[in-house]
């Protein structure tokens, strides 16, 4: 058959019934965590001055406990207290450019096309099994119900983010986007995706009265998406650009654009559609991990396939003629995990189901995809252009470095008795350190899933248990005493990590009381504006454990710019490690990172393995005293 039927179905909740709502911290609890989390980062001066601040500011009757009060009704009133306090401080209103600031990437692995027709083949697999994830999503008994791994592990997570991928956009606004999420099931479902070929946009229909297409179709739709792209009839400007600038940049271009009855037709489709798939060109010959890291997070610019994107889309699945393959993920409707899970799926199914490009009886029934048009007066060229300028910037910027860690992976470290992840945000805090002399306020995501609407908060990494380990590596100790201190950094970390996820850290509490104050109509408190607040939260060090089951890695960029990004995917016997930072930064440098980085994994093992040898001969001399005594 040339369509494959299926039932119109609506999004069901899949989220485990009765799981609980995010808890709120005791006030004080909080402030004693958070006066402990700055001091070792604020010269004397700063902290006593700090501390001062958070006295009053914690005092009875003061402002604290008004705010306190004030969130402790919100939390009775709402899902989540903090949800949306969240989701417009960590992305709507922030106004930066969504590639390489923003949007994180899944670089799949190198894909060995031999001839043009084997890029779409990939493409129609790949967009077949789209279609089978989002039926599953679809119908609430066949995706499972995700589960916590690592810390407190086999809790239920809530599921909500996952029915954002296929279902919603970021809308760009003057002063604050929005996430535009199909929520109710009474709209009808998209039916059709956007293919993106040479910087021009068309639609193609994946359900067709109520069937699916099939795989041989869809590949057929491609073919002729490309010979239309090729033909150099009616190419269009690369309208694409202007979702790569600056937030409210896109939105006055937007707003110019949609005076034209015809973009906003085109704009309609594409924020409606499920997703993108970009058909790249190639990009050059050198396709290193790094290489393949920085394509895929800012397509090469204007000149190669940074116009061949929207990146207001959450899905852009990017197939390159040269094999340089991935997913753009635009963050704001969901976290990592979310994606990872949906581009396993569908990596597993590439793998274990053979490409059913079977041929079809007739074709003649399948309408020709529309391509989508543009009225672009001078002021929206020249916005083009600007966008195109910007992001070439950005793509000089970047500075990128992928290393395949293979001395050890978690295996080494769970022998030690100790949590990989934990075990890994020492040995970055040692790496910063000995590339800069000093320890400085991180960042690391704790998913708070096991709570209804949850998302992250930060796993402050920066300890100082850290600080003392790091300087007794720099000392000189005894490897004894350095081990002591290891693993005492290490209990450090893993209990943040606990409070993190627990929804009992202290950075969503911060940001939920600040929000509130100005939903009141206060003036800012003084904790907020004081020096301590403002240097805990500008993150130099962002990081992120990205774990998968396949052969992939995520990375992204930094989220300030004299600092870096990290992202680290721990397997059994080896780690990769995405670091990103900017060139402009006089201050940062990856490569720099990444070599100070791996001589602290050494030096790390090192202490491991000289511990044991001395553990070993020990346990004999007590073996033999046993068997003499008996």
């Amino acid at each position: 058959n040339m369509l494959e039927p299926c039932e119109p179905k609506k999004y069901v909740s899949k989220t485990p019934l009765g799981l609980p709502k995010l808890p709120l911290p005791d006030l004080k609890d909080t402030m004693d965590m958070y006066l402990r989390c700055v001091k070792h980062l604020l010269t004397e001066e700063q902290f006593n001055k700090t501390q001062k601040i958070v006295k009053q500011f914690e005092a009875p009757g003061g402002v604290g406990e008004l705010l306190q009060s004030k969130l402790v009704e919100k939390r009775e009133k709402t899902a989540n207290w903090v949800f949306d306090y969240w989701l417009n401080d960590m992305y709507l209103n922030n106004r930066v450019a969504l590639p390489v600031n923003s949007s994180p990437v899944m670089v799949f692995p190198q894909q060995n096309f031999r001839a043009p027709i084997d890029s779409l083949k990939f493409a129609a697999h790949l967009i077949s099994g789209v279609l089978e994830y989002k039926a599953l999503l679809e119908c609430s008994h066949d995706l499972p119900v995700d589960c916590a791994r690592g810390q407190l592990a086999g809790t239920p997570l809530c599921m909500e983010q996952y029915h954002r991928l296929f279902t919603s956009h970021r809308l760009p606004g003057l002063e604050k986007d929005k996430l535009v999420a199909q929520e109710s099931s009474m709209m009808p479902e998209p039916e059709h995706m956007i293919v993106a070929c040479k910087n021009q946009f068309f639609v193609l229909n994946v359900v067709i009265n109520f069937c699916r297409l099939n795989e041989r179709d869809v590949l057929i739709q491609l073919e002729k998406i490309k010979e239309m792209a090729e033909s150099g009839e009616d190419r269009l400007p690369p309208v694409g650009l202007l979702t790569s600038d600056g937030r409210t940049e896109w939105a006055e271009a937007r707003s110019i654009l949609m005076r034209e009855s015809m973009n906003r037709d085109s704009l309609d489709m594409i924020e409606r559609s499920m997703c993108l798939v970009c058909l790249d060109e190639a990009s050059g010959p050198e396709l290193s991990d790094t290489t393949r890291a920085m394509l895929m997070l800012h397509g090469g610019g204007a000149a190669k396939n940074g116009g061949n994107r929207w990146y207001d889309k959450p899905m852009q699945f990017v197939v390159g003629e040269d094999g340089c393959c991935g997913v753009v993920c635009e963050h704001s409707p969901f976290e990592g995990i979310v994606l990872v899970q949906c581009t396993e799926y569908l990596l597993k199914y590439m793998i274990g189901s053979p490409s059913k490009l079977v041929r079809a009886a007739s074709v003649s029934e399948l309408p020709a995809p529309r391509k989508l048009h543009w009225k672009c007066s001078p002021e929206i060229q020249k916005r083009i252009s600007s966008s195109a300028d910007k992001l070439q910037r950005l793509v000089k910027n970047l500075d990128m470095n992928v290393h395949k860690f293979c001395d050890y992976g978690k295996e080494f470290i769970k022998k030690q008795k100790m949590s990989p992840d934990a075990f890994i945000q020492v040995a970055l805090q040692l790496a910063y350190y000995r590339c800069h002399g000093r320890m400085v306020s991180t960042y690391e995501s704790a998913s708070t899933r096991r709570f209804r609407k949850g998302r992250v908060d930060n796993i402050r990494s920066a300890t100082p248990e850290a600080l003392a380990f790091i300087r007794a590596m720099t000392d000189g100790k005894l490897s004894s005493k350095k081990m002591r201190m290891l693993r005492e950094a290490i209990t450090a970390q893993t209990n943040y990590t606990v409070l993190a996820i627990s929804g009992m850290a202290i950075d969503n509490h911060l940001l939920g009381l600040r929000e509130i104050a100005q939903e009141m109509k206060m003036e800012k408190p003084e904790i907020f504006k004081d020096a301590a607040y403002l240097i805990s939260n500008h993150f130099l060090l962002s990081t992120s454990q990205v774990p998968t089951t396949v052969e992939m890695f995520c990375c992204y960029g930094p989220v300030v710019q004299n600092g870096y990004g990290v992202c680290y995917n721990p397997q059994s016997d080896h780690i990769i490690f995405s670091v990103s930072s900017f060139h402009e930064s006089p201050e940062t440098c990856s490569a720099e990172f990444v070599k100070h980085l791996l001589q602290g994994l050494q030096d790390m093992m090192d202490l491991c393995n000289e511990l044991q040898q001395r553990i070993k001969p020990l346990s004999t001399i007590r073996l033999k005293l046993l068997r003499i005594i008996l």
